[in-house]
């Protein structure tokens, strides 16, 4: 498996020997969610990064998915629609939302790395 990047948003990507990336939420996030009950997955379309493509809904309220990266939504996990509460239980692995071929490859490396993304979410506490 190879090292995880994320987004300010608190998603996830993993990159694929296929070129393709997996896009889930963060166990910060799903955390802060509390428990999921419903997921609607992307279309399998073509997204510009920092469009809404995913909605997440929990108990405590709903929150949207925004893509990290310009691309092309590939696969969706279905699972997540009838058993939502992957996403709570195992949310960087069973709990994926989409895989996408994002249209620079290059613009994965440039996104937060572990180090980076633990940082920002010290200080979001400390805010």
């Amino acid at each position: 498996m190879s090292e995880l990047r994320f987004t300010e948003d608190h998603e996830w990507l993993r990159s694929e020997a296929d070129g393709s990336v997996t896009v889930g939420i963060t166990a910060f996030a799903q955390n802060a969610l509390g428990d999921v009950v419903y997921v609607q997955l992307p279309e399998l379309q073509h997204y510009e990064q920092g469009a809404e493509a995913s909605t997440v809904e929990s108990v405590k309220a709903a929150s949207g998915v925004y893509m990290p990266l310009t691309g092309e939504v590939l696969e969706v996990n279905q699972q997540l629609a009838e058993n939502p509460e992957l996403v709570n239980e195992d949310p960087l692995g069973a709990g994926w939302f989409f895989r996408f071929q994002p249209a620079d490859a290059d613009a994965v490396a440039k996104l937060l790395d572990q180090d980076a993304y633990d940082r920002l979410i010290k200080a979001n506490a400390d805010a």
